[in-house]
């Protein structure tokens, strides 16, 4: 087999994983919403059909790097992946899991503040924030051009930080949890948590809330030190207002919400 042809089954083989990875977790806390609080999404089945959509669409474009990494890790040695745990000092397991979601929600907070600005807000970020309350299933609801900068931050993370196997799949559990959980429209962590030494460091959907409700604010992905240090942190959300637009049928009002993009 060719080099590009193993290259390209193996972009295929991530994107149907990262496609199923999607389907399972938003499909499993949307059923959870369900049992948990009947009827929640009822109003929201066009919405939900439109995040799925944009989902799954950005799953092949996170597919893509990610297959490519995968193959060159595995058959050229590219990256600075590991398998053997004495390679690096036991230490390092788990530096190297809080420097990746650190670069990583450094990485997103700045490109999110762009996306937020008019121009790049009508061109793709509207599609994300169309969801009016966001669902489980809005966590990989991104226009092509938002899934791009999200799809190559990990993929460019392994040829600068090693890390081990483990450690990764860690990152990547992470990653899609606080995506889904940040979305769900209510809260699933006890108030103790939320409003405690965690939530005041750690992003909730109480925090995320407030972003979609109100734009200018709460831009970063798993921790609150970026929007604390640059003065964007507007504190927690309540879900109140994203309930009253779903009753008023407000999905997709934010392609069109005056100032939203600032």
């Amino acid at each position: 087999m060719s080099a590009a042809l193993a290259i390209a089954l193996s972009a295929l083989a991530m994107t149907a994983i990262v496609g199923l990875r999607y389907l399972a977790t938003s499909g499993g806390f949307a059923w959870l919403t369900g049992k948990l609080r009947p009827g929640f999404y009822d109003d929201l089945k066009p919405q939900i059909g439109r995040e799925i959509y944009w989902s799954l669409a950005s799953a092949a474009i996170y597919g893509v790097p990610a297959g490519i990494v995968a193959w060159g890790w595995a058959n050229e040695g590219w990256t600075l992946i590991y398998g053997d745990l004495s390679a690096m000092p036991l230490w390092h397991f788990p530096l190297s899991i809080l420097a990746y979601l650190f670069a990583h929600d450094t990485w997103f907070f700045w490109t999110h503040r762009l996306m937020h600005r008019p121009r790049w807000f009508r061109l793709a970020h509207s599609v994300h924030h169309a969801s009016r309350p966001p669902t489980a299933w809005a966590a990989m609801s991104f226009h092509p051009i938002e899934a791009v900068t999200g799809a190559v931050v990990i993929p460019a993370l392994v040829f600068l930080i090693p890390i081990h196997i483990a450690a990764l799949a860690i990152v990547l559990a992470i990653m899609t949890l606080m995506g889904v959980t940040n979305h769900m429209g209510w809260e699933m962590f006890p108030r103790r948590v939320v409003q405690g030494v965690v939530g005041r460091w750690l992003i909730t959907a109480s925090h995320h809330q407030r972003h979609h409700d109100e734009y200018r604010c709460n831009y970063g992905l798993y921790f609150r030190f970026w929007d604390r240090l640059c003065g964007t942190d507007k504190g927690l959300g309540t879900f109140e207002a994203a309930a009253a637009g779903a009753r008023r049928g407000g999905a997709g009002a934010a392609r069109h919400e005056p100032g939203a993009a600032a």
